[in-house]
């Protein structure tokens, strides 16, 4: 392997020679900056190496970065200013910063943290995040992933790799930074709602990825996630043991928080487990969830509660909290949970709180490898983090894109194909594109006379809506253009001309007539939306629909394709999903209909990528069945 440390100038016509030289190079790490960073010299040098490492089928980390770190063979690649690596462990971390990169170095080499790799990609020439994933994959060394991210390269195949590896090994990412191009101005209802960030984080649970908020939660969830002692946490109900009130109270508050987005539940214990408390805890003591063995608590009373709390059913993963609130010494109650915790078929993590007298339990807990964390708050992180991490492992390998039958895709193509880069398609053709993938539409007429408004009214059958048709208009009822619950000749021609004379007071629009539209009654109104993220692909969106849509936001994103699990956990995740489920002696809605409509708008999108935006809205649902009232596409 080459390590560059050179000035900038020199690196190629060094790394040239080598190459010329027959030298058989694998690999290079190029950590002197002055590359693209510093402008289009430094961008030509590099691009130069960029080919020379193609050709020559060499590796290359860098340029502008720290280097690297492998505490196993052992090797210090970096221009750290300490000659010390961090202890041997199994935990790897890559990093887009470098200065970030000396920190954690830093800071694990002083929380003795095990490391098994450390790199810094700098400006990824040629090795770049999924690579590294990739390679960590394979590497027996190491058994959590961990990275700082700004960026990403490739969306697609960053997924399809994370996807693949998340199934082997736990990848927890911090991400830095959003992406501007999604925040760029968009027509579309899709795009205003995406927000900058919402394409990382559909990104990263589609493909099994943890997010961490902070690097301190990121290394706390992976010390849990690489600690092999450590039972898996099969399900998200977790049981408190604490004596004092205030720490569990957060610490409930915390499960509670989580479980608001299908995460951790605080545990109901069985009438077998309280019976058990109520005779073995004095009385004062809290017998159900937290169960509170007061201040007083010796080592004998935590670990009867421990194991109690272990035997219940109901409980997949329990917090010990302490507090030095009792006479009895902590490195007793820490040896009482630690026997439980040796012989648990459940996960038990520990929540220690205060200074120095804590922290004679805390060496006993660390020397046993039994988790601990200052705050019960943390400790609730962690498990929310593994849990998560479970789910998404089993997600991840069920989900497989859900293909749909579509008869008539030629007749979509030949639509798309009348179009230009950045046109709107007519909403006739729209409705068009959408029947040809069995999407139900409404009977609709494109009139472009009075007189032929009228005929197509006889045509569809009153009632009917008239919607105006002009290239330049996106959202038709922010201009006066539509008109609902037309029931009689005389309401349609007053309708008719109040459209058609308020489009024309509006400078540049090209008015090609009106739709008359067979009016769908009843029925739940909801969205339907597709925006392209420029790394990840096309990001589709449901909601509640209607013109208070982006007042609301009561919405749901996925990157397409989508598979049935992530349509099921889109139409879930929206606030109001009770209003479609039915509430108050309700008809629920067909929430397979809203199924089927999803999953035939990702592939329609998967099948014709330039389409770049695309609205449904209001795609009306029923007791049974449903129908796409408006659309808009952008190609």
């Amino acid at each position: 392997m080459l390590v560059f440390v050179i000035p900038a100038p020199f690196v190629l016509a060094n790394f040239q020679a080598v190459v010329k030289a027959g030298k058989r190079i694998k690999a290079a790490v190029i950590i002197t900056a002055g590359f693209k960073e510093t402008g289009p010299e430094g961008a030509a040098w590099e691009s130069e190496i960029a080919k020379l490492a193609k050709k020559h089928n060499i590796s290359v980390i860098g340029p502008n970065c720290i280097g690297m770190i492998d505490t196993h063979t052992p090797l210090n690649a970096t221009f750290s200013t300490t000659a010390k690596i961090p202890p041997r462990g199994k935990i790897s971390f890559f990093s887009q910063s470098g200065a970030l990169s000396m920190a954690i170095l830093d800071w694990a080499i002083k929380e003795k943290i095990g490391i098994s790799k450390l790199i810094s990609l700098g400006n990824k020439v040629d090795v770049d995040e999924a690579d590294l994933i990739e390679y960590l994959a394979k590497d027996k060394n190491t058994s959590v992933i961990l990275a700082y991210l700004e960026g990403i390269r490739d969306g697609r195949r960053f997924m399809d790799v994370a996807r693949r590896v998340s199934r082997q090994k736990p990848i927890l990412i911090l991400k830095g930074g959003t992406t501007a191009a999604g925040a760029r101005a968009v027509s579309s209802h899709t795009g205003s709602l995406a927000g900058k960030d919402i394409a990382y984080q559909c990104a990263f649970r589609q493909s099994g990825v943890i997010r961490a908020n902070n690097i301190a939660e990121m290394f706390d969830i992976a010390k849990a996630l690489a600690n092999k002692s450590l039972p898996l946490l099969k399900g998200p109900r977790i049981a408190i043991i604490t004596n004092s009130g205030g720490p569990a109270v957060l610490a409930a508050d915390r499960i509670e928080k989580s479980g608001q987005t299908d995460g951790l539940k605080m545990a109901y214990f069985t009438e077998a487990t309280i019976n058990k408390l109520r005779e073995t805890l004095p009385k004062g003591a809290g017998i159900y969830n937290p169960v509170d063995v007061i201040a007083d608590a010796n080592m004998a009373r935590y670990k009867i509660a421990l194991q109690v709390a272990v035997d219940d059913k109901n409980v997949d993963g329990i917090l010990v909290i302490y507090t030095p609130a009792t006479k009895e010494q902590p490195d007793f109650i820490a040896s009482a949970t630690i026997d439980v915790y040796k012989k648990s078929p459940k996960p038990i993590i520990t929540s220690f709180m205060g200074g120095e007298i804590a922290g004679k339990g805390v060496r006993a807990l660390e020397i046993a490898g039994l988790p601990h964390y200052s705050a019960p708050e943390d400790a609730i992180a962690v498990f929310e983090g593994v849990f998560k991490y479970q789910m998404m492992k089993a997600s991840t390998a069920l989900a497989a894109q859900s293909k749909v039958q579509v008869m008539r895709k030629p007749s979509v193509k030949q639509i798309l194909a009348r179009y230009n880069e950045g046109e709107n398609i007519s909403l006739e053709d729209s409705m068009n594109i959408l029947d040809a993938y069995g999407i139900h539409i409404p009977q609709s007429i494109l009139a472009g006379s009075l007189a032929e408004a009228q005929k197509a009214a006889e045509k569809v059958g009153y009632p009917v809506a008239l919607k105006i048709v002009s290239p330049e208009i996106s959202h038709k009822t922010d201009v006066g253009g539509v008109r609902l619950n037309i029931y009689t000749q005389a309401d349609l021609n007053k309708a008719y001309q109040d459209i058609i004379d308020k489009a024309r007071m509006m400078s540049g629009v090209h008015i090609k007539g009106v739709i008359v539209q067979q009016m769908i009654l009843g029925g739940k109104e909801i969205i339907i939306g597709v925006n392209k993220d420029p790394q990840f692909g096309h990001l589709v969106m449901f909601g509640l629909g209607g013109i208070y849509v982006e007042v609301l936001k009561d919405v749901s994103f996925r990157l397409a394709p989508l598979s049935l699990q992530d349509v099921d956990a889109m139409i879930r995740e929206i606030r109001s999903y009770q209003l479609l489920s039915g509430i108050r002696g309700e008809e629920p809605s067909d929430i397979n209909a809203i199924r089927d409509v999803l999953l035939k708008i990702s592939q329609l999108v998967t099948d014709f990528p330039e389409i770049t935006e695309l609205d449904i809205n209001p795609f009306k649902v029923f007791a049974k069945g449903g129908v796409a009232l408006d659309t808009r596409f952008r190609i």
